[in-house]
């Protein structure tokens, strides 16, 4: 269908150069949209672009740390200076440590909410001119299962996807007027190189996750990157402050 066509768009994807960001980077491309993958490993960055180009993409790689407003800013003039433009952002970068809350020092605190969470502001923020001049816009955040659900040995991480949820909510709010839509994925149990290692270290994951999941399998990357097209896209533009679980139906379980 032409709505979910995104020629002539140009999408910034933080933390784009691996897992759910590198598949919603590709799935973007796919749909015609050039693409900003910004992360702070600039090396990683650039093998995610060169693999995105030998699809037919047109990507740049620039390093940024989203959790530092300078730096940020500078994600979003580099994207201007290439592509003269800003249609789509995808808020991905992210982080977690694994600690019981009594075990969480402060400063691990305070990082993983200034990637995960402040991080999503900054780079939300800066966007919001460009598309407002522009005549509008997409902002797609990265939540998590844990944005919904509790785990011991993720405070913070927990913490910082709840908030996506509902800065997603305000952003939504305040942006509307300015025909920028602003929504959340919610990823369940994706099939990625981080929960492949996941599986090996808990041999237990995976029947736990096919047991609880309706649809009976691990999410893959596409299933990440179709839900992304449509939020990137003209399909989408009625659509504003959800947030969508791509889960297979993990989360309406009992």
């Amino acid at each position: 269908m032409a709505s979910f066509d995104l020629s002539g768009k140009v999408a910034v994807v933080t933390g784009g150069n691996g897992g759910i960001g590198l598949g919603i980077a590709g799935g973007l491309a796919e749909a015609g949209s050039r693409v900003v993958v910004a992360a702070r490993n600039e090396e990683k960055s650039r093998r995610a672009v060169r693999e995105l180009q030998e699809e037919g993409a047109k990507a740049l790689a620039v390093g940024v740390d989203v959790g530092d407003e300078s730096s940020v800013e500078s994600l979003m003039q580099a994207t201007l200076d290439r592509f003269g433009q800003l249609d789509i952002l995808v808020n991905n970068a992210g982080m977690n440590i694994r600690k019981t809350p009594e075990k969480l020092t402060l400063p691990e605190w305070s990082e993983v909410l200034q990637v995960n969470l402040t991080g999503t502001f900054l780079c939300s923020r800066a966007a919001y001119p460009l598309m407002k001049s522009a005549g509008g816009g997409k902002i797609i955040n990265i939540g998590s299962m844990l944005s919904i659900f509790g785990a011991s040995f993720s405070p913070v991480y927990g913490a910082s996807k709840g908030g996506v949820v509902q800065l997603t909510k305000s952003l939504a709010s305040a942006w509307a007027v300015d025909d920028i839509q602003v929504n959340a994925i919610l990823p369940g149990f994706i099939d990625t190189d981080l929960t492949r290692q996941g599986r090996r270290d808990v041999p237990t994951l995976h029947e736990h996750v096919l047991k609880r999941t309706p649809a009976g399998r691990w999410g893959t990357l596409e299933d990440c990157a179709g839900a992304a097209v449509f939020l990137a896209s003209s399909a989408s533009d009625f659509v504003t402050g959800a947030a969508i679980p791509v889960d297979g139906g993990f989360s309406m379980q009992v």
